[in-house]
């Protein structure tokens, strides 16, 4: 999943990446927390859940939220 969220904040460093969330990522917007969603859903073919995105605003949540719904998921 780390790749999914360097693709969408490219300015981000990789290790910045595990402790992301909307507060600390300035280019986190709704646009963006769209492309993530739309990345993330391609990525490990899966239909991220339209009420929970709004609970999904950092890594940690998305890995979690991941975790529970695809199977084996790592990321």
């Amino acid at each position: 999943m780390t790749k999914v969220f360097q693709t969408v904040f490219p300015d981000l460093p990789a290790d910045q990446v595990p402790s992301a969330s909307q507060r600390s990522v300035g280019a986190w917007d709704s646009v963006a927390a769209i492309t993530l969603m739309n990345l993330i859903e391609e990525e490990f073919e899966m239909t991220v859940d339209f009420d929970q995105v709004a609970e999904l605003s950092s890594f940690s949540e998305i890995l979690e939220y991941l975790r529970g719904a695809v199977p084996h998921t790592s990321a």
